[in-house]
């Protein structure tokens, strides 16, 4: 039986270099032709978000997957430092951020790249309010991606990402009380380039998902959490980091919000102060 591990193949890369090559492919053109399947499903769920602070979970923090004027307060975090990191860093299992501050959270394909997939929705989880939508964007295994995964065996993205079944999914988020209220499917292209087929990608898209054909290569699941969970995953910060942090620079700051030097020693995280919901 086929036993491979893809948590071992994403641990085997430090932050910096899946940061990197999962962008890269992100920027290919099979990886564009995904992201663009992904923001028109995207759109109407977040423009159905009712809320001012959205949140977005990635290990691309330079692919902004929820536009402009989503909401009033849109960020992300950077998951490692580089010289010219254009967002706050922190790690995303263990988020600076109190409980119960987001509106929204967007989980772009985090879940597949994490070293503990459970463990950082149960954070994402915490930071969410009662109400608020938390939105998963995964690779599909029962499709032809996964089937590729399975065949190819590389270990660089997105071949190495845990395409965890959307049945397990179900299983977290019902644990943490959630309630599933949308479940979408796109990236129907086969998994290997061929510019002649990315040609008619959007023709594509629309014919075979047209009748809700659960065989793309991601899916979508959105889901409302429905109150506090009787024990809340806990809180890694310590002290208040000012306002207005969120989103400068880090060379502005001279901040890390949350960081790992040494493997298994994790340093206290500041909790970001959040701009103030406008009414």
């Amino acid at each position: 039986m086929w036993n491979y591990s893809a948590s071992t193949a994403v641990r085997s890369l430090d932050l910096n270099s899946l940061e990197s090559q999962l962008t890269d492919w992100l920027n290919s053109p099979l990886g564009e032709a995904i992201l663009d399947s992904q923001r028109r499903l995207l759109e109407p769920v977040l423009d159905s978000i009712f809320g001012y602070h959205v949140l977005q979970l990635s290990y691309s923090p330079g692919v902004n997957m929820l536009g402009d004027g989503v909401a009033g307060h849109c960020f992300t975090f950077a998951p490692a430092w580089r010289s010219d990191v254009k967002h706050t860093v922190a790690d995303i299992e263990s988020l600076p951020l109190a409980s119960d501050s987001m509106d929204a959270v967007l989980l772009h394909h985090a879940l597949d790249f994490t070293a503990d997939s459970h463990r950082l929705v149960r954070e994402a989880s915490r930071v969410l309010r009662p109400g608020g939508r938390m939105i998963i964007m995964g690779f599909n295994p029962l499709s032809l991606w996964g089937l590729s995964k399975v065949l190819r065996l590389r270990r660089q993205p997105p071949w190495n990402a845990r395409f965890i079944a959307k049945s397990r999914l179900d299983d977290w988020l019902s644990l943490l009380d959630f309630q599933v209220e949308r479940l979408e499917h796109g990236g129907y292209l086969p998994p290997f380039k061929h510019t002649g087929l990315l040609a008619y990608a959007p023709d594509i898209e629309r014919w075979l998902g047209r009748w809700g054909n659960p065989t793309g290569g991601f899916y979508m699941m959105t889901a409302i959490k429905q109150r506090v969970p009787l024990i809340p995953a806990k809180p890694h910060w310590s002290k208040p980091l000012t306002a207005g942090v969120m989103g400068r620079p880090l060379a502005d700051t001279g901040r890390v919000a949350s960081r790992v030097e040494e493997p298994g020693r994790r340093h206290s995280a500041d909790v970001i102060e959040l701009p103030p919901r406008r009414h």
